[in-house]
Formats: C-alpha cells, sequence, structure tokens
C-alpha cells in the first residue's frame, strides 16, 4: 500500500482528493491537514510514504514543507499539486527534492499516477511546466524572498524586522537588492513580478 497524507486547505477538494485516491486499491489515505504547520505535525506522527500537498496555504507554504521534509532529510516523498502553472514555483519545487508537480486541471487518474511513479522512485512532472521552468533563473535568495514577501503582505520594514529578528537596516537592504534585481521601482512592483513568476 502507498500510504498517502493530503495537505490542501480548501476543505472541498481535500475531500475530492481523499474520496478519489481512497478507490484505489493499492492507495491508502492516512489523513489531511488544512494548513502548512498541521501538515508537519500530521507528518511525522503518521509517516506516510507521500505528501501530497498544496502551494498556497496558511502556516507553511506546500514548498516550505518540502524544504522542512528535506531538512530534515525524512524519508517521504513529496508531490505538489496546484492551479499555480507558473515555472518559477516548478524549479523551486525541485530544489526542494519534489517528486511530482501536477497541475489541478489534470485528469483526476493522473494523481494516482503520479503517486505510484513516485513511489517507486520515480518523478512525476507536467510536462508543458517542465519545459518552460528551465527558461528563466529565479534571482532572488531565500532572504530576500522572504522579506519580499511580508513586505507584499502589507507590513512594514519594522514589523519585518521583528518578525525575522532582522535590523531595520538588513530589511531595507534584502529590499533594495531584491528591486534591483528585478528591475523595477519598489517593492511593490518587485512582489507583484515575483508572485508573477513563481517566484514568492
Amino acid at each position: 500500500m502507498i500510504r498517502v497524507l493530503l495537505a490542501e486547505d480548501q476543505a472541498m477538494v481535500r475531500g475530492a482528493l481523499s474520496a478519489l485516491l481512497n478507490l484505489e486499491p493499492d492507495i491508502e489515505v492516512l489523513g489531511s491537514a488544512c494548513d502548512g504547520e498541521a501538515a508537519w505535525r500530521e507528518v511525522q506522527r503518521l509517516k506516510p510514504d507521500v505528501l501530497v500537498t498544496d502551494i498556497e496555504m496558511p502556516g507553511l507554504t506546500g514548498l516550505e514543507l518540502a524544504q522542512r521534509i528535506q531538512r530534515h532529510e525524512l524519508p517521504i516523498k513529496v508531490i505538489i499539486v496546484t492551479t499555480f502553472a507558473r515555472p518559477g514555483f516548478l524549479r523551486r519545487a525541485l530544489d526542494a527534492a519534489v517528486s511530482g508537480y501536477l497541475l489541478k486541471d489534470a485528469p483526476a487518474e493522473n494523481l494516482a499516477e503520479a503517486l505510484r511513479t513516485v513511489h517507486r522512485g520515480g518523478r512525476a512532472i507536467d510536462p508543458q511546466l517542465a519545459l518552460e521552468a528551465w527558461s528563466e533563473a529565479d534571482p532572488l535568495n531565500d532572504r530576500e524572498r522572504q522579506v519580499l514577501r511580508l513586505a507584499g503582505e502589507g507590513h512594514s520594514a519594522g514589523d519585518i524586522a521583528i518578525q525575522l529578528s532582522l535590523s531595520h537596516g538588513t530589511v531595507r537592504n534584502y529590499l533594495s537588492e531584491a528591486i534591483g534585481k528585478l528591475g523595477v521601482a519598489n517593492r511593490i512592483e518587485a512582489y507583484r513580478l515575483a508572485r508573477q513568476k513563481g517566484w514568492l
């Protein structure tokens, strides 16, 4: 049996995925989580073979979850199922050792097949996205990305400094670096462009 944990913040999608996968004779859904932190706790408690996760979730994103699993060297494969057909997301997912990346508008049977492929040690990546992913590199580092995401959510440089335990000047430097790398005029434009490219 392939033991699966689902992480998805939309209850209807979570329920539908669980019902679909439980129809498969070789797949068992152990549980589900509605946000990233809950998913992390369930990963440690249930020790699934595969985590199927969305990207955008409260708490931790699916990519941050994958990075945490990688950092802790847990023997758990990760498949991302998302609406975001953005090459930047896929590149970051591959950097975090994600084994599968599927779009939510793909046929339902693709997910069960992807689970089997990944469980056997293979990769399941949307082919069109895979081609586009190598067209443009993400210029931001992790800290710039973190600071820019918070700035785009409306936090002041002072708030960001407190949240990330950085000095006010360091936060301003990270924002300035991100704006320069993206070739835009201000932090709002930088946030919009980085979101559009899938780099946040």
